[in-house]
């Protein structure tokens, strides 16, 4: 007897039209917003999976590296000599930035510098494949990425702007400083007075709108960001456990044998980093102005990064 095997291929859908976590939100965005459903069935016919999405927020570099490799992607001589030619093209719009809102131009820099090689490697992906591959398709982190959804479409129509026509990267993060929807949305400003805050083209609104997203994020003008530490004794591995919020003071860690090298307000809150080295650690104490970094990207070495990288760029446009 000659067995015949037929094979039956399931559907695969090729865009998220069908889909029924995109249909709920279709429902929800025409009677709460006042959407068209046709223009987001549209809209939602158009995005697509993008597997290549899922391989890369599965493998984020502050997540995968030690301290000592990661750093090696953005302190480098390259980023911080653009950085430099960057401040003195920009050296108008960075001193009024730092005037109106206490950030240090430098630190603005760095930002735009780690995040998008100062706008020139802004991301390739479709904003709209990007939000929606990780809305429907990353069930750990579905929530937040249906919420960066939703405020992609009502910033898109808030600023005429159409939604297929947006890049930015694999998160759906966009422009020169790589805001997500949510937060161009609650921070991006209009910075040249041209009525719009374009941080994809503009480097002024994208200056003075990473300026803005660090002062509203608790940024202290004058103080210190960080200070490097010297181990004095015996420092208990709880220590280095704290999370990114400073919770304990300066003076707690000098106690458990971990003294800042610059000095330090003794009852300033501070947290105590460790980082790996090829062949050993080296220890930080960061302050407030670091953990208003970490509220850009909730990472210890990319805030560090961003601090260190600063302070080449800021030593490089002394006169």
């Amino acid at each position: 007897m000659v067995m015949v095997m037929v094979m039956v291929s399931m559907p695969v859908l090729a865009d998220y039209s069908s889909h029924p976590a995109a249909q709920a939100l279709i429902d929800e965005m025409v009677a709460e917003e006042g959407f068209s459903r046709e223009e987001l069935e549209s809209l939602f016919v158009a995005a697509e999976k993008q597997q290549s999405i899922l391989d890369a927020i599965s493998r984020p570099a502050e997540k995968t590296k030690p301290w000592y490799e990661y750093r090696e992607i953005f302190l480098t001589e390259r980023r911080e000599r653009e950085g430099i030619e960057f401040f003195r093209e920009h050296r108008e719009a960075l001193s009024r930035a730092q005037a109106e809102t206490g950030v240090p131009a430098e630190v603005i820099v760095a930002i735009i510098g780690v995040e998008t090689y100062y706008g020139r490697i802004a991301g390739s992906y479709d904003v709209i494949d990007a939000l929606a591959t990780l809305a429907f398709d990353y069930p750990k982190r579905s929530p937040f990425f249906t919420s960066e959804l939703k405020n992609f479409l009502l910033l898109s129509r808030e600023q005429g702007m159409d939604p297929l026509s947006l890049t930015g990267s694999y998160a759906g993060a966009m422009g020169y400083g790589q805001f997500m929807p949510s937060s161009y949305r609650a921070y991006a400003i209009d910075f040249d007075g041209d009525e719009r805050a374009d941080i994809w083209n503009n480097p002024t609104d994208a200056i003075g709108s990473v300026a803005n997203y660090l002062a509203r994020h608790g940024w202290r003008a004058g103080e210190p960001v960080v200070s490097a530490a010297t181990v004095t004794g015996a420092v208990p591995k709880e220590a280095f456990e704290g999370g990114l919020k400073p919770g304990q003071t300066v003076q707690d860690f000098i106690a458990m044998g971990l003294a800042p090298e610059q000095q330090l307000d003794p009852q300033a809150n501070a947290t105590a980093m460790r980082f790996e080295l090829a062949d050993g650690y080296e220890h930080w104490l960061g302050l407030q102005n670091l953990y208003v970094i970490t509220r850009y990207n909730h990472s210890a070495m990319y805030a560090m990064s961003v601090f260190l990288l600063s302070q080449g760029i800021a030593a490089g446009v002394q006169p």
